[in-house]
This record gives structure tokens, C-alpha cells and sequence, in this order.
């Protein structure tokens, strides 16, 4: 994807840090080749108060203020090892209404991992809009505590962002919420054809030229849209759909069972390879007790398709159990690209990385023409991982693959 100077003079792309990596592929996919720190400064007074500035020319006295006149100012905000959520978050707000304050005509929050997405209701019926009707139980879960997703929104909102993009949010609370105060300009980006086109062109799964022996699962009823549409963007017609159930009956503990609405029971699937998706992971229970239930497969092969990857400490140790053969990711938290980070996983762990997918999907907002790419992303793969190959890996592996 490319675009001309004179497109990309009218994008402005920053980070809440000026060194996060992924806002800097971003900017580049988007034709930025200027350093963030040479275009916003990360000022902080003594007294540790944040006040970033848009650096414009010390001699121009003329347009005060509209620095960013006609100008598109895209904010990139991923976690961070070295600042809390409550910073950076903070610094989004800031940085928006530096923006607007000197004149940028749209300001874009792309967030890939929304931050305060499990708040996504509080301790009124009123508060939070759910697809399941909400008992005494669930609102008691939330009593004493703020609704903390809306808030979020609003105070963008306030700051001066207009349009907010992030990847795969779990929640349909948050969604509604979030395009309700946005006006509709929320984009909650799923990246099916991103997966497809991996598990398609890659040799991380055995089957069939029509799909045959491969299985893929949702742990859970809130999963099984995303997994039938995941089912519908590969086009294998003789793949399998299987959805299974967990009943939580502890904080972190669960049972799994295959559910009732399943499309189809294990008969005849011994043997499968078998893909379970899921939006993201934390500690790693529900997959790893997934994982281990659908043992009774006798499965070929075993990945778990995760979009958000919280590496916790726990979450690693649980998900080394050989029960999950390999682990599909992407860098939504960009941190995961570290192997100290990836610990054991990094034998059996593969992240897309999707920030010139990004790129042109903000191409799309902007209505900015652009050179399409059919697979915009890019593989890091440890070299532990038995996968690996030298020579694929340095030719970019899928940069090669049809398209």
C-alpha cells in the first residue's frame, strides 16, 4: 500500500509515546516517514504534568493554532510495559485536544485493544446493554464500581476525538455504547481474512482441498457469530463446526461441555485438526481446559486462534500444556513480539502483525486511494517453533504465498 506525498501531508500520525513501534509501522504503511518525536513533543512539566506540543516552525508567526489546519491526526495507543493504561489513556484525551485546539479537521483513535473494555457495564440495569438478559447476579458483580467503558467514550468524545478504531472487541455493550456516542464512526475491525488467509496458505493445519478433517470451534456461545463467519471466509465446504459450553464455577474455574446447539457432534472426527478461536486470553483456563476436553478427538493437530494476547505469567504456564500444539496471534499487544515476553510459548506461538492492515483500513475512513495488498501483514515466528524454515523466514514467508 502507498500513497503520494501530497495524501500523506494531510495525515498526521502519532503515538501517546513516541517510540511505540507500532505506531511507527503504521505511520510508514500510511507514507510517513517522519520521526513521531519530530512532529509532537512529549513535554512534561516538573510537576509530572503531561502537555504534549505539535512542533511547528518557531518562526511563524502567522498561523498560531492552525498548525493542523485541514489536517487528519491519527493517535495510535497500544499498551505498554513502561506506562499504566490510566497514562496512557490520559495522554490520548491530552494529545486529542492538542489536535482540535490547533485546527486538525478529524482526530482518529486507533486503538487496536480498547482500553476499559471489561468494564462494559455497571451496577444498574440501565447501565450497559448486553444480548443476554441481565440477572441479580451479574448486576451484584458490578455494585460500587463505575461503568467504566462509557466513560472512556465520553471523555474521548469531550477531547476531540471523532472516530475510534479498534480489533475485535468482545463486547457487545461496548460496541453499542461506543457507536452510540461516536455517532456511528466506531470501527470494530475483525480480522477474518487475516486468518483465512494463514491458516489457508500455511502448512499450520492438515486437510483436505475441501476442507476435510478440520474442525473449527467456538470455546463458547459469545464466539460462535465470529467462528461461523470465520467458517464462511475460508469457503471449505466440508469443514466442520463445533461449539462447546463452559460453566463457570469459580472465578477462575470452569467446565466444558459441547453444547447443545453445536452443528455437529464429534462422530466422526477423530483425527481432525482442529482450530479454536477466540477474541483474546488472559490466564488461560478456559482455553487449556477447552483444549484438553476436545482431546477426546484424538486430534491431529491443535491451534488456538487468539486476536488479544494477555502474557501473563499464569497464562504462559498454563498454555505450555501440550494439550494446544501452537498458538495464533496477533500484536494487538504489541508486547508479544518479545521473546522474554513469549517465554516457553515462543516453541509454539506465531503473531501476525497488522499494522498495514491498519494502515489501509484507515485508507478506507480517510477515503484515501491507495495500492491494495490482499494479505497486509507480515509473521514473526521464533525459530524454536518446528515450523520455522531459514529460507521461507527471510523471504518474509506469505509475502511469497498466492494471494
Amino acid at each position: 500500500m502507498t500513497l503520494s506525498t501530497g495524501q500523506a501531508t494531510n495525515v498526521v500520525v502519532v503515538s501517546n509515546s513516541s517510540d511505540n513501534p507500532f505506531a511507527i509501522d503504521v505511520a510508514y504503511a500510511m507514507g510517513q516517514h517522519e520521526d513521531i518525536a519530530d512532529l509532537i513533543s512529549m513535554k512534561q512539566f516538573m510537576n509530572s504534568e503531561f502537555c504534549p506540543r505539535f512542533i511547528s516552525d518557531e518562526a511563524d508567526f502567522d498561523n498560531i493554532g492552525r498548525k493542523l489546519k485541514g489536517k487528519a491526526v491519527i493517535i495510535v495507543s497500544t499498551g505498554s510495559h513502561v506506562k499504566s493504561r490510566q497514562e496512557l489513556a490520559m495522554s490520548n484525551l491530552i494529545i486529542a485536544r492538542a489536535a482540535k485546539e490547533n485546527g486538525a479537521d478529524r482526530v482518529i483513535l486507533v486503538e487496536p485493544d480498547l482500553f476499559y473494555s471489561a468494564q462494559d457495564r455497571g451496577p444498574h440495569q440501565s447501565l450497559g446493554e448486553t444480548s443476554f438478559e441481565r440477572d441479580i447476579q451479574d448486576v451484584k458483580k458490578f455494585d460500587g464500581q463505575p461503568f467504566t467503558a462509557k466513560l472512556y467514550a465520553q471523555l474521548l468524545k469531550l477531547s476531540g476525538v471523532d472516530t475510534v478504531m479498534t480489533i475485535h472487541n468482545h463486547s457487545e455493550s461496548v460496541q453499542k455504547m461506543f457507536t452510540e456516542v461516536f455517532e456511528g464512526d466506531f470501527h470494530n475491525l475483525i480480522p477474518y481474512e487475516i486468518y483465512a488467509h494463514y491458516l489457508l496458505n500455511s502448512n499450520i493445519l492438515n486437510y483436505g482441498e475441501d476442507g476435510e478433517g478440520l474442525v473449527l470451534c467456538a470455546p463458547d456461545k459469545g464466539a460462535r457469530d465470529f467462528v461461523k463467519q470465520m467458517y464462511k471466509t475460508l469457503g471449505l465446504s466440508k469443514a466442520k463446526f463445533i461449539m462447546l459450553d463452559k460453566d463457570r464455577t469459580a472465578e477462575r474455574k470452569v467446565e466444558i461441555t459441547l453444547h447443545k446447539e453445536s452443528e455437529h457432534t464429534f462422530d466422526g472426527l477423530d483425527g481432525a485438526s482442529i482450530v479454536l478461536f477466540d477474541d483474546m486470553v488472559r490466564t488461560g483456563s478456559t482455553v487449556v481446559k477447552s483444549c484438553q476436553f476436545l482431546q477426546q478427538i484424538n486430534p491431529q493437530r491443535m491451534v488456538f486462534a487468539v486476536s488479544h494476547f494477555y502474557a501473563s505469567d499464569e497464562g504462559r504456564e498454563r498454555m505450555a500444556h501440550p494439550a494446544i500444539g501452537e498458538i495464533l496471534t496477533l500484536n494487538t499487544l504489541p508486547t508479544i513480539l518479545n521473546r522474554d515476553e513469549q517465554g516457553r510459548l515462543r516453541k509454539k506461538m506465531v503473531v501476525l502483525k497488522v499494522e498495514k492492515w491498519l494502515a489501509q483500513e484507515l485508507c478506507n475512513i480517510l477515503d484515501l486511494p491507495q495500492t491494495h495488498e490482499p494479505n497486509p501483514y507480515k509473521i514473526d515466528m521464533s525459530s524454536k517453533n518446528p515450523r520455522f524454515k531459514r529460507k521461507i523466514w527471510f523471504s518474509e514467508e506469505l509475502s511469497e504465498l498466492k494471494s
